[in-house]
């Protein structure tokens, strides 16, 4: 897949401020600094297109990105960031469920999670939120080049089986550094937008 052109194109609060075009669309979702932006930004080939901040949970609207006029990724605010408020979050959580329940052109979610750590009780709860829905799902494992190469395996192994992946869930290990995994998730969407 190449990228020739990317623009974000709707930042939605509500469902009638969604595209209204039918094509196919991919969720990103992901806690708050677990590098959605740095993935939008490796994906797209763009430096700095999605802004990246030092202060979680920067996103606080859908953002739809219109890829090569194909197809959408669609950002939506993290998860699990403390300092917001009770009724911010559950603001943010309605949000995204209206979004996920109501549209058809989804047609898989991009779940991030840090591939350092072990997956929150967050990360659990969001994967199992997305299997009842029968949704499909890619894990992107960020920041690959941050673990050791001896711990690696480990690593990958608890992601597996903490999260209990789905025998037709991908797992891709990603860094925005080196770039690993971002041949995998073009070959991924192409199956998606050819299917």
């Amino acid at each position: 897949m190449k990228i020739d052109s990317s623009e974000l194109t709707n930042i939605a609060v509500r469902t009638s401020q969604y595209p209204n075009n039918n094509k196919k669309e991919f969720l990103l979702v992901g806690k708050s600094n677990v590098g959605k932006s740095s993935f939008i930004n490796t994906i797209l080939s763009r430096k700095n297109f999605a802004r990246t901040s030092s202060k979680p949970g920067k996103t606080q609207t859908l953002n739809f990105y219109l890829v090569n006029d194909t197809f959408y990724l669609v950002d939506v605010p993290g998860y699990g960031y403390a300092s917001l408020s009770k009724s911010q979050q559950k603001k943010f959580g309605l949000m995204i469920e209206e979004y996920i329940t109501t549209r058809e052109n989804l047609k898989m979610v991009f779940m991030l999670i840090d591939f350092r750590h072990k997956p929150s009780e967050n990360d659990i709860l969001m994967y199992d939120y997305l299997k009842y829905y029968n949704l499909p799902v890619t894990i992107i494992a960020t920041k690959y080049d941050k673990v050791k190469s001896s711990l690696k395996d480990k690593q990958e192994k608890l992601i597996q089986n903490t999260l209990n992946i789905k025998e037709n869930d991908n797992l891709v290990l990603f860094s925005s550094i080196t770039k690993k995994g971002r041949e995998e998730v073009y070959r991924i969407l192409n199956d998606k937008l050819n299917s």
